[in-house]
C-alpha cells in the first residue's frame, strides 16, 4: 500500500500547488520569474534582432518585472520552435515564441513537420508586417520581374517552411518565374553572405534584414529588387511592384492574397495554448506599452527597425482568418507552394 500513499500524495502535491499558482495575480506569479523568448532563427538575422529588442524592453511592463532571457531553437524553418511551445515548454506564460508568419498558412496546406495548431496558440502581438522581396546581384542578368519570367536565377534557401522559400516557389508555380532554390544556408543572414561570395545570385528575404545587415546595398546599387511580397507597396520601396501587380486572373491574384496575408502577421509573437487569461492578458498589455516606450523606440531607430504594431487581439484574428480558408482555396495554395523535386 505505501507505493500507492505516496503516488497518491505527490499527485495531491502536485494539484496543490497547480492550484495556488492560479490563485496568484500576474504581478505575484512573475515575481522573480524568468520568461524565456524563444526565437525559430538563427543569431543576427531580422527576426532575431526583433526579438531580442522586444526581451530587452518588454519586462519592465510585464506585472512582477521578470527578467526575460532569448533562447535561440532554430531549424526547420522555424518549425522547431513553434513545435517546442505548443507542444513542450511550461503553458504558464513564461515562454514567448517568435516563428514564421507562414504558420497558420503551413499548417492548413499540411506542410511536413507541422506540430502545432496556429489558432490555438496565445498570439501577444506583432512589431512589424514583414516585408519581403527577392533581390539579385547587380552582376545578375535578371534585373526585373520580365527577365524573371524568361532566365532562371539562382537564390539561396534555408528551411523548407520558411517565407525565403515559400514566396519565390509560389511565384513559380502562379506566375511563372523562373528562380531555382538552393536550399541548405543556416538563416537569412547567411544566405546573403552567399550572394555576396558570389556562390548564388540572390535571395528572397525581408526588406529589413537587408536594410539592417548591408545598408549599402541598394542605396550603392549592388542588389535590384525584382518584387515585393506584400498586399501593399512597402514606403521604402515604393518603385517596386507588389507580386499582387503581376497576376494575369482572378484566381492568381486570390491565390497570391492568402498566401501574402502572413506578411500582416509578420513579426509576431505568441505564448502556449493553455496559459491562463490573466497572464495572456498581462503580456498583451505589457508588448502594447513597450511599441510605445521611448527606450524601446531609440533603439529601433538607431538600429534602422521599421515599426507596425499590432495588438494580440487583431492579431489572433488574422491567424483565424487564415486557417478558416475554404478547402478550395486550400488546394489552390497548396499546389502553388509544392516545390519541385
Amino acid at each position: 500500500m505505501k507505493p500507492i500513499t505516496l503516488a497518491v500524495l505527490a499527485s495531491a502535491f502536485a494539484v496543490s500547488v497547480a492550484a495556488t499558482a492560479a490563485a496568484q495575480t500576474p504581478e505575484q506569479f512573475y515575481k522573480g520569474k524568468q520568461i524565456e523568448l524563444a526565437i525559430g532563427y538563427p543569431p543576427a538575422g531580422s527576426n532575431d534582432v526583433y526579438a531580442r529588442l522586444l526581451a530587452r524592453h518588454i519586462g519592465k511592463h510585464i506585472p512582477g518585472n521578470p527578467t526575460v532571457v532569448p533562447q535561440n531553437r532554430p531549424g526547420a524553418g522555424s518549425f522547431l520552435t513553434l513545435g517546442y511551445v505548443y507542444n513542450v515548454a511550461p503553458k504558464d506564460g513564461t515562454v514567448i515564441g517568435i516563428g514564421a508568419p507562414t504558420a497558420p498558412l503551413d499548417e492548413k496546406v499540411g506542410a511536413q513537420g507541422v506540430r502545432f495548431k496556429s489558432a490555438e496558440f496565445n498570439w501577444i502581438g506583432r512589431i512589424d508586417s514583414l516585408v519581403n522581396m527577392v533581390f539579385l546581384w547587380h552582376t545578375s542578368p535578371v534585373k526585373t520581374f520580365a527577365d524573371a519570367l524568361k532566365t532562371e536565377s539562382k537564390l539561396s534557401g534555408t528551411g523548407v517552411g520558411s517565407t525565403v522559400s515559400v514566396y519565390p516557389t509560389v511565384t513559380n508555380n502562379v506566375l511563372g518565374t523562373r528562380f531555382k532554390l538552393i536550399m541548405g544556408y543556416k538563416g537569412s543572414n547567411e544566405a546573403q553572405l552567399a550572394v555576396e561570395r558570389g556562390e548564388v545570385e540572390g535571395h528572397s528575404t525581408s526588406w529589413t534584414a537587408v536594410k539592417v545587415a548591408h545598408p549599402d546595398w541598394r542605396p550603392d546599387k549592388k542588389i535590384n529588387i525584382v518584387v515585393q511580397y506584400a498586399l501593399k507597396r512597402h514606403p521604402e520601396m515604393s518603385d517596386v511592384p507588389t507580386v499582387i501587380e503581376f497576376a494575369r486572373t482572378d484566381e492568381q491574384r486570390q491565390v497570391l492574397r492568402a498566401v501574402m496575408n502572413a506578411t500582416e502577421i509578420g513579426t509576431a509573437f505568441f505564448t502556449t495554448p493553455g496559459a491562463p487569461a490573466d497572464r495572456v492578458e498581462a503580456l498583451r498589455r505589457a508588448f502594447d506599452a513597450t511599441m510605445k516606450d521611448p527606450e524601446f523606440l531609440a533603439e529601433a531607430v538607431r538600429t534602422k527597425l521599421t515599426l507596425g504594431p499590432l495588438p494580440g487581439e487583431e492579431l489572433q484574428k488574422l491567424v483565424n482568418e487564415v486557417t478558416s480558408l475554404s478547402p478550395e482555396m486550400i488546394e489552390k495554395v497548396k499546389a502553388a507552394n509544392t516545390m519541385p523535386k
